[in-house]
């Protein structure tokens, strides 16, 4: 199975900012281990992420680089890693289907690792993510970090559904986990 994982408001703090620097990609309590527990499973893991403050301008792809190599870092330091990181950088004006709630980065994973797509599973904080994972054909999990409890109380669009809803990251993979066993 295929586990697609949105970045901001998932595995780390959401900010209205943007995540800039290094310094500013601050993790979400126990999403670096839940991400090595999928690993530690046979699990592919997969980054899917909107970074508009490219397309505005804020950072580089170089700046990136290096927010991502932080990244990298706290998973290896926990026993994990993610598989690839597909990237929309376009800022919210110049969006192309890869950008989500376009599936195309969603479509792109599921191509890159030859998975079909009733075999994946996307979690995500966002209406957006819950979209693009379901024009792609994958199941949805919504985690209440981030934008997700906002996210859920305003409601998600019956054609949405069926979204099932965690508390955290860590929770979303104890239901994969739970739906392997």
């Amino acid at each position: 199975m295929l586990v697609l994982v949105d970045r901001d408001g998932v595995l780390n703090e959401d900010r209205p900012d943007f995540v800039k620097t290094p310094e500013e990609l601050v993790f979400i309590p126990g999403s670096l281990e839940a991400v090595a527990r999928l690993n530690s499973h046979g699990y592919k893991v997969v980054i899917v992420t909107n970074q508009s403050c490219i397309g505005r301008g804020l950072i580089n792809e170089e700046r990136l680089a290096e927010i991502h190599g932080k990244l990298h870092a706290g998973l290896s330091a926990v026993g994990g890693h993610v598989d690839y990181i597909f990237v929309a950088p376009d800022a919210p004006w110049a969006a192309t289907e890869m950008r989500k709630p376009g599936a195309g980065m969603v479509r792109a994973a599921l191509e890159k690792f030859r998975v079909r797509a009733n075999d994946a599973v996307l979690i995500g904080d966002t209406a957006g993510d819950m979209k693009a994972a379901k024009t792609a054909g994958c199941r949805r999990i919504l985690v209440r970090t981030g934008k997700g409890a906002a996210t859920q109380a305003a409601g998600l669009d019956r054609d949405l559904l069926p979204v099932r809803v965690a508390a955290n990251l860590s929770e979303a993979v104890r239901f994969i986990l739970d739906e392997k066993a």
